[in-house]
């Protein structure tokens, strides 16, 4: 008595998993247990199961397999016959048992047609591929999240995810890594199953989750094509890539701001910027670094995607700050070539280099000047003068102290850069100026050896010596009025003649005495040469009264000639 009640003990307290119950007279053998089996059949569950059944002497007279079509029922509510009622309680998802039915828990003392005999027992061999109850919600687990998630998926956003999609029991029917691209959708308004829009609640980009959803919130009775058959469970493992709204704007984050901002970039500005772009996820798609080149661009004039073109607007020279572009706002459904995929959100880190407006004007800043300023440079004048160049970002580019030696110009004689000969002007010897020129006053679009294509140009700039200068075409000019009889004066001998030597002691003794000014920065003796050679019109040697012309009438005389 006390072993019989023992074993009656044994029996009650047996679970499913791990032994083989005797359910009433129902004979269970569990030959093939997963490893793994978070969930048991109870009663009211719905299964969905493949068997082969046979007689007791082996032979079999049905199957699922044959049939190609696993069969579906629900427990506990006399759908399907007793024994297999009794016999597949406590089965697992891909749990194999053979279940031996007595008559009167199959067909009885009746039979089934032609096919069963009467008081026949029979043997189920089941394979559980799928159970449910409807009162299931999604489940889902995180397996990952990013530590940063500003923003997680409500209703009416628009997602980007990959996800490998399986069967309850295992078998993949999907995989968006093996197409090669997201599956994008609306969330909320109905572009996805029912399971599928409320386990993607709630995610941050970055994030995977592991979603299991019933067969009533996925594809139900019908199922879906030949992957998914009807009354499935559907479990994805999804990797959110990508989130937005379409009713997003741009976000300007991360912004670092230079404390000097005298100007902020507007629309028609003209813009050199480095930049890093790279999906919501970090992924890199472009960077101008890489290049090693700025990207440059008008801005508020559709030159560039409209969320850059907004972005750029309001920055500093020299002002770091992150833009995340929405798709509409960016390159939309279509996406951009290979590297960018369609409805991608996407996110640039920019760094401006410089900006500049084609209105411009050269910027002049006087940082310093002599009390004493009697004569200050203009065109035509011979300036020395020392520099240092570099671009608004503080990157050196030249400067007149890598050779030691001092630079010169004849202002107006196209020898520098238009915004430089501009900025020059003006200057007191002794004088110091900051001076801003503008690319198109400077080396324009292509740039020059060692300065990039439109850069705006930072000059400090002193002037040491200024000669000044005479009109271009001029050798010689008067600063004073010329003596009324010239040719007299010219003819210290009164022989009527006038040798170079005569010529040329007169004009040295007319600029010592600062009644003429020679062009600088020739040597004197070569100008007085060529000015001597101008007017000996025979070339005999010397110059008569009748061959000395002022260059000022010989120029009224050509003008007259010819009108």
């Amino acid at each position: 008595m006390y072993t019989r009640c023992l074993l009656l003990l044994l029996l009650k307290t047996c679970s499913y998993v791990g032994c083989n119950p005797t359910i009433g007279d129902v004979v269970v053998d569990r030959y093939s247990i997963p490893k793994l089996c978070p969930r048991e059949v109870k009663s009211g569950d719905h299964v969905r199961y493949h068997y082969n059944v046979t007689f007791q002497d082996g032979k079999t007279f049905d199957s699922s397999y044959e049939r190609g079509a696993a069969s579906v029922g629900q427990t506990g509510q006399g759908r399907l016959i007793a024994g297999i009622d009794k016999g597949i309680q406590g089965m697992c998802v891909n749990e194999r048992r053979k279940v031996t039915v007595p008559p009167h828990l199959a067909y009885g003392s009746l039979g089934a047609g032609d096919v069963v005999p009467p008081d026949t027992t029979l043997v189920f061999d089941l394979m559980l591929l799928d159970m449910w109850n409807m009162a299931d919600l999604v489940v889902t687990e995180t397996l990952s999240t990013p530590l940063d998630c500003k923003r997680s998926v409500k209703r009416t956003d628009f997602v980007r995810y990959h996800f490998n999609g399986t069967l309850l029991d295992g078998t993949p029917f999907d995989s968006s890594y093996n197409k090669g691209q997201t599956h994008d959708s609306l969330v909320g308004e109905g572009w996805l199953i029912k399971g599928m829009d409320e386990g993607l609640l709630g995610m941050c980009v970055g994030e995977t989750r592991h979603i299991i959803i019933p067969p009533f919130l996925a594809y139900g009775q019908k199922g879906s094509g030949k992957e998914i058959p009807p009354h499935a469970t559907l479990v994805f493992d999804v990797l959110l890539v990508d989130l937005h709204n379409p009713k997003d704007d741009i976000t300007v984050d991360n912004q670092v701001v230079p404390e000097s901002c005298p100007r902020k970039s507007v629309a028609g500005d003209y813009i050199r910027y480095h930049y890093n772009g790279t999906f919501l996820n970090g992924l890199t798609f472009d960077t101008s670094y890489q290049r090693n080149n700025t990207y440059n661009t008008y801005i508020g004039m559709g030159y560039v995607i409209e969320g850059m073109d907004k972005g750029l607007q309001g920055v500093c020279i020299g002002e770091r700050r992150r833009v995340i572009l929405p798709p509409h706002m960016a390159y939309g459904e279509q996406g951009a070539g290979k590297d960018i995929p369609g409805s991608a959100v996407l996110v640039f880190d920019i760094h401006v280099v410089d900006f500049h407006n084609p209105k411009d004007t050269v910027e002049i800043q006087v940082t310093h000047k002599p009390e004493v300023c009697n004569v200050t440079s203009d065109v035509d004048d011979l300036i020395h003068y020392h520099y240092n160049c570099s671009l608004l970002d503080g990157t050196r580019l030249f400067s007149s102290s890598d050779d030691d030696n001092l630079q010169d110009t004849v202002l107006g004689a196209d020898k520098v850069i238009d915004g430089l000969d501009e900025s020059l002007r003006g200057m007191c010897v002794g004088e110091r100026r900051t001076v801003i020129v503008p690319p198109h006053l400077g080396h324009g679009e292509k740039g020059a050896t060692g300065v990039p294509g439109s850069a705006v140009l930072r000059f400090e700039l002193e002037l040491v010596d200024l000669q000044k200068g005479v009109p271009e075409g001029y050798l010689f000019v008067w600063v004073e009025d010329a003596p009324l009889e010239l040719f007299q004066a010219l003819d210290v001998n009164k022989n009527g003649e006038v040798p170079i030597e005569e010529f040329g002691a007169f004009i040295m003794l007319q600029v010592a005495e600062g009644k003429g000014r020679m062009k600088p920065g020739m040597d004197p003796e070569e100008i007085i040469a060529d000015m001597f050679r101008n007017q000996d019109r025979n070339k005999d040697g010397v110059i008569v009264a009748e061959e000395l012309k002022l260059k000022v009438e010989e120029d009224k005389e050509r003008m007259h000639e010819e009108l």
